[in-house]
């Protein structure tokens, strides 16, 4: 698709400079509208931005030395160095405008002597490469924002489901470093993370500028607010890989539940990404969430020692941020954990423990 908008923007950018500027050569336009276009998802509009400040202050500041210094090889170097730390000054180490600001420092220095008045040019380019760049992605060619999400977010629901059965796995087969490579791969999610985060600016960025997107915003606020509980159950399920792998070292008692609830937590994370592609309320995740505490409850009731409390409380834990992200309140989540427990402990007291 990037490569689709980024064609088709330079194609657009070129037949407006020269069937409606009359330029016979654009050459700006195109360029701009597609450094546009590859800028990172949820950046386009800051890129542009970027991109207009960047060609103005090259301008500035090359028209100002070239008028005091001249032309050669020597100020060619001194005005692109100079353009360059003026714009790092002023705008920090962003990409677009210390490139946009050298680059026009070098076409104004070398094509100066020969070629006069080029400013107004490059100025008019920029800017109809960076609105053209803009139109596209908005109106003409729009990507999808949850198509965009699940693909960023499918390795992160994979890996926090792969990793909490294989919790469930190592307790019950009472398999210490089972749990401890758990946690070792919990903390290497940081670039999958970072990635996620960069697909919503991208999706939110897509609602917020193009209208045919615009009836998918409330999918992805939900998705947003989703992502920010899941990093919580991430966090909870290290505490979890850790509290086990510390269960069995000391070699305390694991009921079956306790594999069992873990395992139903997996099923409640992967079932809640189905249910956010297809856009539904995620009452069966809910569902298999309780099942999960349920089944910690139980744990409970039939003998746990200190790190196997632990688990189940971080179970419990884990569980609540998963209501959340499914959309629940925090109060309603919490009143859901606690029913949940009781439940469980309950259904071990009326006869359970004799099973």
């Amino acid at each position: 698709m990037i490569s689709l908008q980024a064609g088709f923007a330079a194609a657009l950018a070129w037949w407006i400079g020269h069937n409606v500027l009359g330029n016979p050569a654009p050459v700006f336009a195109p360029s701009a509208a597609v450094g546009t276009i590859v800028a990172a998802l949820g950046q386009r509009a800051r890129r542009t931005a970027e991109l207009l400040l960047g060609v103005g202050l090259g301008i500035a500041v090359t028209d100002f030395l070239l008028a005091v210094l001249g032309t050669g090889f020597w100020q060619t170097g001194a005005v692109v160095a100079c353009a360059i730390l003026a714009t790092l000054m002023l705008f920090g180490r962003s990409g677009s405008a210390v490139g946009q600001a050298g680059g026009t420092a070098v076409l104004l220095a070398t094509l100066a002597p020969v070629q006069k008045d080029l400013e107004w040019p490059r100025i008019v380019e920029a800017t109809l490469g960076g609105v053209v760049g803009l139109v596209v992605v908005a109106l003409l060619l729009p990507i999808n924002p949850m198509r965009i999400l699940d693909r960023d977010a499918a390795p992160i629901y994979q890996c926090l489901a792969g990793q909490l059965r294989e919790i469930s796995a190592a307790l019950a087969t009472h398999d210490q470093q089972r749990a401890v490579r758990v946690l070792d791969t919990l903390r290497g999610m940081g670039a999958d993370l970072d990635r996620l985060h960069q697909a919503i600016g991208g999706a939110q960025e897509v609602v917020s500028l193009a209208p045919a997107r615009w009836r998918r915003r409330q999918d992805v606020e939900r998705f947003a607010s989703a992502t920010v509980y899941l990093e919580r159950v991430i966090e909870h399920s290290r505490g979890l890989a850790r509290r086990s792998a510390m269960a069995l070292q000391y070699d305390e008692p694991v009921p079956a539940d306790l594999p069992t609830g873990v395992g139903r937590l997996a099923d409640a994370v992967e079932l809640l990404r189905r249910e956010h592609r297809a856009g539904s309320v995620a009452e069966r995740t809910q569902q298999k969430i309780r099942e999960a505490v349920q089944d910690g409850g139980r744990a409970q009731a039939r003998g746990v020692s200190d790190f196997g409390a632990a688990v189940v409380t971080q179970l419990r834990t884990a569980a609540s941020d998963l209501l959340r992200a499914t959309g629940c309140d925090p109060t309603s989540a919490n009143q859901q954990v606690r029913s949940a427990i009781r439940h469980g402990e309950d259904s071990v007291g009326a006869g359970g423990a004799s099973e």
